[in-house]
């Protein structure tokens, strides 16, 4: 088989965007937050866990500690009770404690919007840090989380082995303009149909243009559905 071209790649890219955004046009961030803090808060405490658990522990964490001065002010163990419930609760606590810290001395408890600022804060990550900052109006950017880490191997549009190298990958096929709403596509694709496991491609809206890449199971399960993933 013919290795596919940069062209086919970015045309292919395009259309399942299109299509995705057609079947999904309700697509957004799934975190419930009023405020930059509270999303870099939301999307910090989401790794290794789900949105749908944040945002069940988050009213009352964002109710009591309103501001980085909160979470500066406070201690790993009081915020633990907090979010005892999310995958890594204590490390996720130690690094709200340094994070608020980091806010008030470098930023006057401001969240920035530069995605390297943010990366540069204790416990953010570039993911985290490329989410954040492209929806408070910051940096462009195509973050990589377990979603479309997944879906841009099966798709054919990357055959790299870190999320890093992922993301560029993504960035030369997909058009800048694109990038936002690319991400949030498939992240909800992947939650809802393109399933780490058993992934219903019968029912997928783009899987005229997926190669499926590594896919064994292409057919309706006789077993009850599966519901949406976190």
């Amino acid at each position: 088989m013919a290795r596919e071209t940069t062209d086919s790649k970015r045309r292919r890219a395009a259309e399942i965007v299109r299509l995705l955004d057609e079947a999904m046009p309700e697509a957004v961030i799934e975190l419930d937050y009023q405020n930059p803090l509270q999303l870099l808060v939301s999307v910090l405490l989401a790794a290794q866990s789900t949105d749908k658990r944040v945002n069940l522990v988050s009213p009352a964490l964002f109710r009591d500690f309103p501001t980085a001065a909160h979470y500066a002010g406070s201690t790993p163990k009081k915020i633990e009770p907090y979010i005892k419930t999310v995958g890594l609760f204590r490390s996720k606590a130690r690094h709200l404690v340094a994070l608020g810290k980091a806010l008030l001395k470098k930023h006057g408890g401001e969240v920035p919007t530069s995605r390297a600022l943010l990366e540069a804060l204790p416990g953010v990550g570039k993911k985290t840090a490329g989410v954040v900052s492209m929806h408070i109006g910051g940096d462009t950017a195509f973050p990589v989380d377990t979603h479309v880490f997944r879906l841009s191997h099966r798709m054919g549009f990357t055959a790299a082995k870190v999320p890093d190298k992922v993301e560029l990958d993504m960035r030369r096929v997909v058009e800048e303009p694109l990038w936002f709403k690319g991400h949030q596509l498939l992240v909800w694709h992947g939650r809802r149909v393109c399933h780490a496991r058993k992934p219903e491609c019968y029912r997928c809206v783009v899987k005229t243009f997926c190669p499926k890449r590594n896919v064994k199971e292409l057919k309706p399960s006789s077993r009850a559905p599966t519901r949406d993933q976190p």
